[in-house]
């Protein structure tokens, strides 16, 4: 394997590099997950839309380049190592997008695809409810067919983006008499429409973004059923397989953390302590070993399928050994409001979101190394 970038690669590098040196803002922008923080975060958005570096690698009819995933890869990179803001878009160009690219319509990707990489449109993720998390197979909230479309009922929570956004998308029961993965469809449907009701979730360090939605007979019109009717789970497996994948958690993130967690050790370290400097070059290793994952993930024509899965396990736990790590370097002044703090705290939630690691494991197990149900 030839890992060296090539010219084109490195023009663009260069390229990127220069146009984050000139914005990247000079004082880091308040939380997204705050209302104010939120309106922040969604003019950068703009600001990077507005020269086509939102989405590197999409069509150029949609707001992208068009360039290849390799260098959507080096993108990440700079863009992580210049400590840029977060990206409050990710739902929605990350696990929406790719959904669409693959299962949407023409007509879909021309109207939803433009105004999601210029910033314009924010989506949040309506998949959990309050009795189906990681096990999304049990959900609940319905859609019931109507002229022209779909009426949904029901309630989503822990809606990442909800409390901000504009749209949101989703996965629903259709079919009243079908059970676990048949009779869903998937659909999109604003988050100000009559019958949306959008409550907050109230949180102990009092930043709302996730939130609880009330649906009561939301309209949403066949076209903006994402699949075929009723065949929604396969659609969602999309979305979840991005979700697990390189695109929610691309290596530049972690490259770029370990980096200054290398940084952090040399001003901080006590020369004496080797299980805490092998616990730094740990990180380092393994940041480089997903990045050489990433590599042969975007060589491969096919999608990775259940290889998700150990994606997810892996960068969820690497992000909380880095973060603890860095917080035994800094001793009592790790308890400090902080960045490395704040980082560790949201870290604490990589192991459940995107599917709970233990049903991952369950997923290594079953579909990955073929051991029977109940064999772990």
């Amino acid at each position: 394997m030839d890992l060296e970038f090539g010219t084109a690669d490195e023009e663009f590098r260069a390229e990127v590099r220069a146009w984050l040196a000139e914005h990247v803002p000079a004082e880091p922008l308040a939380s997204l997950e705050t209302e104010e923080g939120f309106a922040q975060h969604r003019e950068w958005e703009r600001t990077l839309g507005a020269d086509r570096l939102s989405v590197v690698s999409w069509p150029q009819e949609y707001g992208g380049r068009g360039v290849p995933v390799l260098q959507w890869l080096v993108f990440e990179e700079e863009y992580y190592a210049a400590g840029a803001p977060g990206r409050v878009s990710q739902n929605g160009i990350n696990l929406l997008a790719p959904t669409l690219l693959k299962h949407g319509t023409p007509e879909q990707l021309a109207r939803v695809l433009p105004p999601m990489a210029a910033g314009e449109v924010i989506w949040a993720q309506a998949w959990s409810e309050p009795g189906a998390g990681s096990d999304l197979a049990a959900l609940r909230a319905t859609a019931t067919r109507t002229d022209g479309g779909w009426l949904l009922n029901g309630q989503k929570t822990w809606s990442s983006r909800a409390a901000f956004a504009d749209r949101g998308f989703g996965l629903f029961r259709s079919d009243p008499e079908s059970e676990r993965h048949r009779g869903l469809t998937y659909l999109m449907f604003p988050l100000d429409a009559e019958g949306v009701t959008v409550r907050p979730i109230g949180r102990l360090d009092g930043k709302p973004a996730f939130a609880e939605l009330f649906l009561d007979g939301v309209f949403v019109p066949d076209d903006d059923v994402i699949g075929e009717p009723g065949k929604g789970w396969s659609v969602a497996m999309s979305t979840a397989g991005n979700e697990r994948g390189l695109t929610l958690r691309s290596p530049g993130r972690f490259t770029a953390a370990t980096e200054r967690l290398v940084e952090l050790w040399k001003k901080r370290a006590d020369p004496a302590d080797t299980a805490l400097r092998d616990r730094v070059a740990d990180a380092w290793i393994r940041s480089r070993a997903y990045r050489l994952k990433g590599f042969e993930t975007i060589s491969r024509d096919d999608d990775i399928g259940a290889e998700s899965s150990l994606n997810k396990v892996f960068w969820s736990e690497l992000d909380v050994a880095l973060h603890e790590t860095a917080l035994d370097l800094l001793g009592a002044d790790g308890e400090l409001e902080s960045e490395w703090l704040e980082n560790y705290v949201f870290s604490l939630a990589g192991p459940i979101y995107a599917g709970t690691n233990e049903i991952q494991r369950n997923v290594i197990a079953e579909r990955l190394l073929g051991l029977p149900r109940g064999a772990r």
